[in-house]
């Protein structure tokens, strides 16, 4: 089995590579990058990660789209347009406004989707020309937005995927003493704007009780960001990038993650090395979302988005009938949204791709705020599709986060200033 990586040259690309170390049937890794230098440094680690390893993918590296794409079964989209250098502008900019500027969180969500838009629908244009019986995972960032964006050439074949969801998911049922595998979890939105709402064990909602013990509640990673008053006033778990909506203003803050992670990347590519990239990691995952906890993070222990994925590729592959909650087209699987909109829903995973599971319908407050996003996300979309102007004010202006259409212009222009990705909108 042949798996491509489009970003080959990402600094998470390790994470994917060290799983494939331990199973999963690909036989060659193929890394794509539009940065040659970025590609060498992770071809130089991913040698040093399969010393000594039984049975490792061959491992291939370039710059030529249509090379890396051929005769592969599955790809992995994970591209970052104009680099962390890119998102430190959209933060400064939004910053410079007075609001969040976040990388899928209000006003620099749309403005790293209105850049990565266009590219990722070339990629996927491309993927359905030269491979078409690929199936796409994809990992780029507004995963939502950019996966709804991709199925307009590959349809079902394309799937987002996320680490939040699952991390969530364990760590609740970790402080509720159950077998994960044992529970449903009723759990469903949009990409970073999705509720627990519900966790079953042998017909029984166990929610109710974790709610009810404060200590259980606050053991782990979203119970101390929310705080128990405020889930039990919800009465649900909200992902955690919820934590900008529901605390903006204290969620505000001076730092630029873009920039903390340019400079704790920099020395890792300028001499690249797995000592270098397992410190620069343990770094990173230390400081994810610093600017909405005031004290240092002691769960470091993320989804693994990189297990996802490859849960995701093996049950398609070989018809490994599973159940993850992913990025899809919803159907009529959660009412109220469109059908044509893609969701983050559970869904069942086999040799026919992903089906999602019918759910029951948000609350009003989840939603409002659903219907709200997703009008920004399609906004989004549109400008990035068609050059319209007036379709990338609309997306600024109407965002919950944005409170102002006079910022909202001044946003736009700014970012139109600032990246030569944008030029298409001046």
């Amino acid at each position: 089995m042949r798996l491509a990586i489009l970003g080959g040259g990402g600094f998470r690309v390790p994470l994917v590579h060290g799983a494939l170390l331990s199973g999963g049937g690909v036989t060659e890794l193929v890394l794509h990058d539009v940065d040659a230098g970025r590609l060498g440094a992770m071809e130089r680690v991913l040698a040093e990660q399969a010393a000594g390893a039984r049975t490792a993918p061959r491992l291939r590296t370039t710059t030529d789209l249509a090379a890396a794409l051929s005769d592969v079964d599955f790809v992995f989209s994970a591209i970052r347009v104009g680099g962390l250098r890119g998102r430190r502008l959209d933060e400064q900019i939004a910053h410079a406004e007075g609001v969040l500027g976040q990388e899928t969180v209000g006003a620099g969500g749309i403005a790293y989707g209105l850049r990565t838009v266009p590219v990722a629908v070339d990629l996927a244009r491309t993927i359905a020309e030269l491979a078409p019986k690929a199936w796409v995972i994809n990992f780029t960032n507004p995963a939502g937005m950019v996966t709804e964006a991709m199925t307009a050439h590959l349809g079902e074949r394309v799937i987002g995927i996320c680490d939040s969801p699952v991390g969530l998911c364990r760590r609740v049922a970790r402080a509720l003493g159950v077998d994960p595998a044992a529970a449903w979890f009723d759990y469903a939105g949009l990409n970073h704007l999705g509720w627990l709402r519900a966790v079953r064990v042998g017909g029984e909602d166990v929610l109710p009780r974790l709610l009810a013990d404060v200590d259980a509640l606050e053991s782990f990673e979203e119970g101390k960001l929310f705080g128990a008053d405020w889930l039990r006033t919800l009465g649900a778990l909200p992902n955690e990038y919820l934590h900008y909506y529901y605390f903006a203003r204290e969620a505000m803050s001076p730092q630029s993650r873009g920039a903390q992670l340019l400079e704790q990347q920099r020395g890792f590519y300028a001499e690249p090395s797995l000592m270098s990239w397992e410190r620069t990691r343990l770094e990173r995952e230390a400081t994810y979302m610093a600017e909405t906890r005031e004290g240092e993070r002691d769960d470091l222990e993320g989804g693994g988005y990189e297990k996802v994925a490859l849960a995701l590729m093996r049950a398609i592959a070989y018809g490994e009938r599973t159940t993850l909650i992913l990025n899809v087209r919803n159907g009529s699987a959660l009412p109220g949204v469109p059908g044509d909109a893609v969701v983050e829903v559970p869904c069942v995973v086999d040799a026919n791709g992903a089906r999602p599971l019918a759910a029951g319908p948000l609350d009003d407050h989840a939603l409002g705020l659903v219907t709200a996003v997703k009008a920004v996300e399609r906004a989004t979309i549109e400008a990035a599709t068609t050059g319209s102007r007036d379709a990338a004010l609309r997306a600024f202006a109407l965002h919950p986060l944005v409170d102002s259409v006079s910022v909202a212009r001044r946003l736009l222009d700014a970012y139109v200033a600032a990246h030569p990705e944008l030029s298409y909108l001046a």
